[in-house]
């Protein structure tokens, strides 16, 4: 038996997710102390001295700060109204989704056994008398509905902590200087990575003990029953993703196109009419989509876990502890991210621009040592000293060093993911310098070199997953792998926070440069939003690492649950499966670019109308017409998402019951292995594309400056493969981790229904 009990697993896991709500209450009050408006003074009847000398300092520049700081909050105001409103649309859209689907899953699986109210022997203990299958297929749709409910709150959640802390980013940008506008974003980054990764916790654990009230002792019909949890969460996660996405590349590259390329204004010019709908894409599209891709990630590898051990000797002892092990690991990496983040923010303070990016990748490291030592404390108290796990049809006998060793691997091959993610992205190395070096040539060696980039920076985290999955499976079976998933997530906290990092500076920067703020405020803004390009893609890494490792977990539960006892590659149906999954990513990929593009270029067809057509608008004399962009951006995005969507759907359900469990099983191999590989190379492309362009504006180096400056040759042509890259790095890239795990939950969900009622065309040839 584990050394800690029931009741310490039932305590520590609500306090520490209530520690994680706390902490992130507390880092949004005091960005919330950081005012919009200073002139009312800080000493109660005038300025204070830092105002004073802020106001100075502005007056030399001939800037009127009053007027900076009015202009700040309407910005803030437009971002944060677009923003609100294309989600409430959005999820106007998905409600109905929602309920349609939840339908779909209660008929597919109550119909299992005709809606029967009689107990049915269990699937893994023929003796044993187990819940009926109309109560797990109401179960499961009531746990999809939470999941869904879930993500979306998430999404919204960090919306609004966003749009909430860009202007004032901006604003300690001009009146403290970079240390305390890093110190504003990354807070308020931390109070949405806290907030996201405790309310995921609590909800789940929530769930677990009001289903219990119901199931009892049968744990394997609980945990079944969770894992629509996990199908909830990534179904809003991927329409979040693809809509958000394609709605902020489409401003983006409409504005980038018409604004830097064509008029050589600055991308962040207020005469650019996309300009607005660009900032409201970066909190819709990175924000609220980052944070439910990652919480759908959090709750299937969790799902997964817990399914697993529930047919484990974790479920036959009803060994509480032992069973929480997943939630434990998780509440343990909240309280480690929080004692690291506290370094960040209250132990030093950022004094210059070169201190960004080695804080953020300080806290990266510091999260994964402490996290590895708590992970050592759960393992041996939780765990008993030896236990079996189902092994696709045997029993595997496990110690607890083992399950330590599987956190663990997963936990430092996400590190590795993200210090290769880094060098391959960062303007800092040599692979984003010869991005920049070969725009000297024109747009197409640009282009060649990015692409390169993207191949070749697939190799190592490749090597990282698939050592962990071999040390894995070899020492846990899917148990461990699920839990090499588990630990690649158990710093989500500081993966999101320094991830929404990277937004809020983006968007730190377009107000600065729409309030008209002095060069240098705007030179400080760039600082922290190229460490934030760079952070944004070291969370895509975590991201597609860890979809890698919970699609595998996945697999194996649905193999499990449907019954299959091997996967032969070289059998038809498999193997048919395994081409058409392997397809699946392009075709997603080829549907979400193009409706980028499409919206793209009504995109940039408006602007142009616009600097044609409104008199003075090119001068800066006539206000621009916002609002027909951010529509444009709105309904593209909300139209062109439901194809993408609905081929992700529909395809483990058409696979499954038209071709049986065993082409499913075939389809979600393809799937994964492919969509891995594409995922990671579109991701850093189009991060090594995005930073040679600022590497050339920043002109920090004397190579930058002879490829610059702005609107010269070479920079153009990092615009244009900045533009290439776009929607790679922020629409089908962090899309397609979203594939595989969402296919994979989906299937293990329905396991039940294919193995009853699957195969309509293979079992009539």
């Amino acid at each position: 038996m584990a050394i800690i009990g029931t009741v310490a697993a039932e305590v520590f896991i609500p306090l520490a997710a209530m520690i994680g709500i706390m902490f992130a209450v507390f880092q949004w009050y005091v960005v919330a102390r950081v005012p919009i408006h200073s002139h009312a003074g800080e000493d109660g009847g005038g300025k204070g001295e830092r105002e004073k000398e802020s106001e100075g300092e502005e007056e030399e520049d001939g800037v009127d700060y009053r007027h900076v700081e009015a202009r700040c909050a309407e910005i803030q105001e437009a971002i944060s109204i677009g923003a609100r409103s294309f989600l409430v649309t959005e999820y106007k859209y998905l409600a109905v989704f929602m309920v349609g689907f939840a339908l779909v899953i209660f008929v597919s699986l109550g119909s299992v056994r005709r809606f029967s109210t009689r107990p049915e022997p269990c699937a893994y203990d023929p003796s044993r008398l187990c819940r009926p299958a109309v109560a797990n297929a109401a179960f499961t749709t009531v746990a999809f509905l939470l999941g869904a409910l879930t993500s979306v709150l998430s999404g919204y959640l960090g919306m609004r902590v966003a749009t909430f802390a860009n202007a004032r980013t901006a604003l300690e940008a001009r009146r403290g200087g970079v240390g305390r506008a890093f110190a504003v974003a990354f807070r308020s980054g931390a109070a949405m990575g806290f907030l996201l990764a405790s309310s995921a916790l609590l909800v789940l654990f929530a769930a677990i003990n009001l289903f219990w009230l119901y199931y009892g002792d049968d744990w394997a019909g609980l945990y079944e029953s969770i894992t629509g949890y996990g199908l909830g969460g990534s179904s809003m996660a991927l329409f979040g993703r693809v809509g958000g996405g394609i709605y902020t590349k489409a401003a983006d590259v409409g504005a980038d196109l018409v604004g830097k390329v064509e008029r050589n204004i600055p991308e962040d010019d207020p005469r650019n009419p996309a300009v607005i709908a660009d900032n409201v894409g970066d909190n819709v599209g990175d924000i609220a989509g980052m944070g439910s891709d990652l919480f759908g990630s959090y709750a299937e590898s969790s799902c997964a876990a817990l399914f697993v051990a529930s047919i484990s000797s974790f479920g036959a002892e009803h060994d509480f502890a032992a069973m929480m092990y997943p939630l434990l690991v998780s509440a343990a990496g909240i309280v480690a991210c929080a004692a690291t983040t506290l370094v960040a923010t209250d132990a030093g303070e950022v004094k210059g621009v070169d201190e960004v990016a080695p804080t953020l990748k300080r806290q990266i490291l510091a999260s994964t040592v402490l996290m590895t030592g708590a992970v050592a404390a759960v393992s041996f108290l939780a765990l008993p000293r030896s236990f079996t796990l189902f092994d696709f049809g045997d029993y595997k006998l496990v110690k607890n060093w083992h399950l330590f060793i599987c956190v663990s691997a997963g936990l430092w091959a996400g590190l590795v993911i993200g210090y290769v993610t880094e060098y391959f992205t960062s303007n800092a190395y040599r692979p984003v310098q010869a991005v920049a070096n070969s725009c000297r040539t024109g747009a197409a060696t640009n282009v060649i070199f990015g692409l390169a980039v993207g191949y070749k920076s697939v190799i190592v985290p490749i090597l990282a997953i698939a050592t962990a999955i071999y040390a894995s499976f070899r020492l846990a079976a899917m148990y461990g792998i699920a839990m090499a998933a588990l630990g690649m997530l158990s710093t989500i906290a500081t993966g999101l926070t320094i991830d929404a990092y990277g937004p809020i500076s983006d968007n730190a920067g377009g107000i600065a440069e729409m309030a008209g703020m002095p060069r240098r405020v705007r030179e400080r803004t760039d600082a922290l939003d190229a460490a934030g390009n760079t952070t944004a893609a070291i969370g895509k890494g975590f991201a597609i690492g860890s979809a890698a490792l919970v699609s595998l977990a996945l697999f194996g539960a649905y193999v499990s649950r449907s019954g299959i006892r091997t996967v032969n590659v070289v059998s038809p149906r498999v193997f048919v499966g395994l081409l058409v999954g392997a397809m699946l990513p392009y075709w997603f990929s080829a549907m979400t670019m193009r409706s980028v593009g499409s919206a793209a270029l009504k995109m940039v067809e408006e602007v142009r109308r616009q600097f044609n057509d409104i008199p003075g608008l090119a001068d800066g004399l006539a206000a621009p017409d916002y609002a027909t962009c951010v529509k444009i951006s709105t309904d593209a995005s909300l139209r062109e998402m439901v194809a993408p969507g609905a081929l992700v759907m529909l395809s483990p359900l058409v696979a499954g019951t038209l071709f049986g469990v065993e082409a499913l099983a075939g389809l979600l191999a393809g799937a994964l292995v492919s969509g891995v590989q594409v995922a990671i190379s579109a991701s850093n492309s189009g991060g090594a594309w995005d930073n040679a362009k600022k590497y050339i504006e920043a002109g920090a180096t004397e190579d930058a400056r002879a490829l610059g400056p702005k609107g010269s040759d070479a920079h153009k042509a990092a615009v244009i493969g900045d533009t290439i890259g776009d929607p790679l790095k922020d629409t089908s890239g962090p899309s397609l981790n979203i594939l595989i795990k969402l296919m994979a939950v989906e299937a293990l969900v329905f396991a039940p229904f294919f193995a009853a009622h699957g195969g309509i065309v293979f079992n009539h040839l």
